[in-house]
């Protein structure tokens, strides 16, 4: 398979757009470094692609924490509300398959998969609706535990009434306002 790359204009239009959020958004990633970060996306052509898709689909795209155990940035969907171009769409490919009507095109897993990234755990949500309030209109699908699965549920999050709320559907339904978010390490 041939992975994907960006041209050398679309890599410096994503670098500008990435800068000023960065930039604009220092809360998000104290102690963090730009020039750092930008070096090691040049150096990570598909990564670079899978940030530009994360972009492409609506998810604002930030550092949002630099993990010492990996040594490696950890770029998270910011949008206020979640991705709108993820929106509509079930759990995984088997909720997907599972739908006999009324399918969504996609679903949050297999989306993932395709752009190269993973969903946020409950963990990882948790930390970014620390450094800000997302999702007060929408929901977004979390990486779900595999028990939750074997039921045929999955999880989603959502901030209402001053607080971060986790709560379950059955992974086959699918919201207009419920996408997911995703995370990228680089």
């Amino acid at each position: 398979m041939i992975k994907p790359q960006l041209s050398e204009s679309e890599i410096e239009g994503l670098l500008k757009v990435l800068k000023a959020r960065f930039d604009k958004n220092k809360h998000r990633h104290q102690g963090i470094e730009w020039k750092e970060v930008e070096a090691r996306l040049v150096m990570q052509p598909t990564k670079l692609w899978s940030i530009n898709e994360m972009e492409g689909t609506g998810g604002e795209p930030d550092v949002v924490v630099f993990d010492p155990k990996d040594k490696m940035f950890v770029f998270c969907d910011c949008a206020s509300e979640s991705p709108k171009g993820r929106r509509s769409i079930c759990y995984d490919h088997e909720a997907l398959a599972s739908r006999k009507e009324h399918k969504p095109k996609n679903s949050a897993v297999n989306m993932a998969e395709e752009m190269g990234i993973e969903l946020l755990d409950e963990s990882q949500y948790g930390h970014l609706q620390s450094l800000e309030q997302v999702d007060s209109k929408t929901s977004s699908w979390l990486n779900s535990p595999e028990s939750v699965r074997k039921q045929g549920g999955a999880i989603f999050g959502d901030f209402r009434f001053g607080r971060v709320f986790y709560y379950h559907n059955g992974a086959e339904s699918y919201y207009a306002g419920r996408g997911f978010r995703g995370l990228l390490r680089v």
